[in-house]
């Protein structure tokens, strides 16, 4: 799922030079748009990666659960922030969405979760890793 036209014609592009073409589908549209359609077809998927706007981290947290099954890995990019998710007290629309995800994941009792924070040259993010150990 892509939001912007010209990142899912980047993405059309690489996906046909990987010879890709036959089995990847790019959906043009916000995710929180695309995602009910995705579950009304009956999807489930082994991956799922969230790499999206972040407030809305709570909501894709909740659509993956949806989509998922047993043994489905769920991976969340940029979820430390230059630890600016431990400021409780933050204003920013970004970190409070990656903090009620990580709040949110941790209460999940169909999943077993831990982050990892990485450090290169864009400074120190991370990512969440769950995978999926109950019923959905």
């Amino acid at each position: 799922m892509e939001a912007n036209p010209t990142h899912a014609e980047v993405a059309r592009g690489n996906i046909a030079r990987a010879g890709l073409s036959d089995i990847v589908e790019i959906r043009l549209g916000r995710a929180l748009d695309t995602l009910p359609q995705i579950a009304a077809e009956g999807r489930k998927f082994d991956l799922i990666f969230i790499d999206a706007d972040k407030p809305s981290n709570p909501d894709y947290l909740a659509w993956a659960l949806k989509l998922s099954h047993r043994g489905t890995l769920i991976i969340a990019d940029n979820v430390v922030r230059n630890g600016a998710v431990i400021d409780a007290a933050s204003d920013d629309s970004n970190v409070q969405g990656i903090r009620r995800f990580n709040e949110l994941l941790a209460a999940e009792t169909r999943v077993s979760a831990t982050e990892i924070q990485t450090v290169g040259s864009k400074g120190y993010d991370g990512f969440a890793i769950a995978v999926v150990t109950g019923d959905i």
